[in-house]
């Protein structure tokens, strides 16, 4: 059976049940989805300084994960859409990493031009950010926030999808895009419910984070070693076991990027 180890990045547990609960049912019971919380950080992520911290607890999350006895995953999906860490991460797992937003992205492109919809102002410029360094940003036509954050939302589904909704056609009428990514761990089961009333695709993020992760193939041998390029210190027990130091052994030297295929 595939595991999938899905690693949400703020301190919520309640978002957390909501990623296990949606990529499980879009995975099926063919792949044992598990959800690992953040440790430290934001119970929310929304500004720049959150955003940041959260790097660093999907990084320790994913290093307590692997200390533990269960099977290491096949993939690795990090559920917050803006993939805090997601190139930390990828640069040091031997398995596949994506992040919901990357995950959108790709499936949306599928369609051709596209926006985003989600919640909370500061994730403009943000996301806008990230799709440049994905590779993203001629096919993003643009990004729209409601005022709400994403956890606001979540608080109160009802309201959210016909505000959600409006915001879908909004940019359809505008911007005269393709699909619609409607972004957010928060939001998660929300697409299903507007996209009757909207007249381009609608994409759920974390179902998209989930189909990529049943798509991932597994990289090869060379990059199967976990860990990190230094030597770390004041960070957890964890990650402090997955540094250069820790990988390579007492005498035998500093490992390169060449030998830890990064």
């Amino acid at each position: 059976m595939r595991q999938l180890l899905v690693i949400n990045p703020n301190t919520s547990v309640r978002v957390s049940a909501l990623l296990q609960q949606h990529v499980q049912a879009a995975a099926g019971s063919h792949v044992a989805v598990r959800t690992a919380t953040a440790r430290f950080g934001a119970p929310y992520i929304a500004c720049e300084a959150s955003y940041a911290v959260a790097a660093h607890a999907a990084l320790d999350a994913w290093a307590h994960d692997l200390a533990q006895p269960q099977q290491r995953p096949d993939a690795v999906l990090i559920g917050c859409f803006g993939d805090p860490g997601l190139m930390a991460l990828r640069e040091s797992s031997p398995v596949p990493v994506t992040g919901l937003a990357e995950a959108s992205f790709i499936e949306a492109a599928r369609h051709g031009r596209f926006a985003i919809v989600t919640g909370g102002e500061r994730w403009g410029p943000m996301l806008q950010r990230l799709a440049q360094q994905l590779g993203h940003a001629h096919g993003l036509a643009g990004i729209h926030t409601v005022a709400p954050t994403g956890a606001q939302l979540a608080a109160d589904p009802d309201a959210a999808r016909t505000l959600l909704a409006q915001a879908c056609r909004d940019v359809v009428r505008q911007m005269g895009v393709q699909a619609v990514i409607l972004g957010g761990a928060g939001l998660a089961g929300m697409a299903a419910a507007v996209q009757p009333q909207v007249a381009v695709p609608v994409i759920d993020s974390v179902v998209a984070g989930a189909t990529w992760a049943l798509r991932a193939h597994p990289l090869p041998p060379e990059r199967r070693l976990p860990g990190f390029d230094v030597t770390w210190g004041g960070v957890s027990d964890a990650m402090a076991a997955l540094g250069m130091g820790a990988i390579t052994g007492p005498g035998t030297g500093h490992a390169g990027t060449d030998q830890l295929a990064r």
